[in-house]
């Protein structure tokens, strides 16, 4: 009976022990980590922050796409103190909220501080791609090119959003299957080349001559060229208003 009263005792004291232990430590480690802004935090303020530049971005730019907001983990053991301010958050770089970016979140309280928060902003778009290998020079047909969705802030140099932004031009550079387009890829066809036979149109008021002539230089569509006049041999700068057509104001 003894023994087991012993027992019983030592049982609950220990026990009492231990709780006290969890009681202690545990409101120990509560209460220290209300004394700091915890990564959870400024990963939630950065990605609210993101979402709404975004969609801001979009609406003023009427960018037509979905985006993607990937906040970056941060260091576990980050502790910046307790804000006894709403924080604030703005955007570090780039100048708009596309692709690699980095968020400036502030504390403006009696303790302030700043943080910046990388993220990733992807922006999926419909652009041109190609649907097979092109050689250069080749003018682009229908069935050349598609549109495919594609993270555009990974497209650096640029990129096509019509089709009929490259339908009808020429290739500067040889291309390989599913090859997005941007506009260093194409310029508008020749409408005129070096040595053709053109017909000069002089305009002055409401009167047009028209006269015969050489083409000296190449050229596209409202492009300037050199042309020789063929009645009076006289070099002159036109431009070019059709296939054989140049115009030249008097």
């Amino acid at each position: 009976m003894n023994a087991k009263t012993t027992l019983s005792r030592r049982m609950a004291q220990r026990l009492l022990c231990g709780l006290a232990a969890v009681c202690i430590f545990g409101f120990g480690s509560a209460s220290q980590a209300e004394e700091f802004t915890t990564p959870e935090q400024l990963i939630g303020v950065t990605q609210g922050f993101l979402e709404f530049t975004v969609e801001d971005y979009l609406a003023t730019s009427q960018t037509e796409g979905r985006y993607e907001v990937q906040v970056n983990p941060l260091d576990p053991r980050l502790r910046m103190g307790l804000c006894d301010k709403e924080l604030t958050a703005a955007l570090q770089s780039p100048a708009t909220p596309i692709g690699r970016v980095s968020v400036r979140v502030r504390c403006d309280g009696s303790s302030p501080w700043t943080v910046f928060v990388p993220a990733q902003v992807k922006l999926f778009r419909d652009v041109v791609i190609t649907t097979r290998p092109l050689k250069r020079d080749s003018v682009i047909e229908e069935g050349d090119v598609a549109l495919r969705e594609r993270d555009t802030g990974l497209l650096t140099q640029g990129y096509l959003t019509a089709l009929d932004q490259a339908v009808g031009q020429k290739l500067l550079r040889p291309t390989v299957n599913d090859q997005v387009l941007s506009p260093a890829h194409v310029e508008a066809p020749d409408t005129i080349k070096k040595g053709d036979n053109v017909v000069i149109t002089a305009t002055t008021g409401g009167l047009a001559v028209k006269m015969p002539g050489e083409a000296l230089s190449k050229g596209a569509m409202s492009e300037q060229i050199r042309v020789r006049n063929l009645n009076s041999n006289r070099v002159i700068k036109a431009r070019v208003t059709g296939p054989g057509q140049v115009e030249v104001a008097m």
